[in-house]
């Protein structure tokens, strides 16, 4: 994966905030002079906490590597803020109190298994976020979840399956077909903060 520098994190991430405060207060906002790896095709997940308590205020993305990064962080910025169905739309007031989080994804690569029960060493909690198809069902999950969740690999794959509609058991029980990928993540330690690069 061509891996980010800090310099190119720490900009996705103000990119982000600032995508989300124009859009709130109905500015459009101009880009220009970004880092040129914002041109590749890149998959990214945009995630808005609420601070200090770190409770989940949104995140929604950009699963495939199908635009260019520039405008995939934009598209994933506004819909974490205003799209994501489990939460209201976020306010440009809270946003004085939200920390802004970027995933940059590597392109989800299929896990091949001949039985099931593989899949509980192919997969490593604090590597590998996973996607999950069957049918019509399909469900994500980041690769940061499980370590804060403290799951182990079956209960990453349960949940997964939940996040799809499916039955917990789904990964044991049908043909479904699921994908690793790896992230790399850039978080504010606080709202308009300094930029970290977060290792799991």
């Amino acid at each position: 994966m061509d891996r980010l520098t800090l310099e190119e994190g720490t900009y996705a991430v103000k990119y982000a905030r600032a995508v989300i405060e124009n859009y709130l207060t109905g500015k459009n906002i101009v880009v220009v002079n970004y880092p040129k790896k914002f041109d590749k095709y890149r998959g990214v997940f945009v995630t808005l906490h609420t601070y200090p308590d770190h409770t989940l205020r949104g995140c929604i993305g950009v699963p495939e590597p199908t635009m260019p990064l520039i405008e995939a962080l934009k598209e994933a910025a506004i819909s974490a803020a205003v799209n994501d169905p489990r939460f209201p739309p976020v306010t440009i007031d809270e946003m004085d109190n939200i920390v802004v989080e970027v995933s940059v994804l590597t392109p989800p690569k299929l896990i091949e298994v001949e039985d099931p029960s593989e899949y509980l060493d192919k997969i490593e909690i604090g590597r590998d976020g996973l996607i999950i198809e069957y049918g019509i069902y399909r469900g994500l999950l980041l690769p940061q979840v499980p370590v804060e969740q403290e799951w182990e690999v079956p209960e990453y794959l349960s949940n997964l399956c939940l996040k799809a509609s499916l039955s917990p058991d789904a990964w044991l029980r049908y043909p479904v077909k699921i994908y690793s990928f790896q992230a790399q993540i850039f978080e504010e330690i606080r709202p308009r903060g300094q930029v970290v690069e977060k290792t799991l």
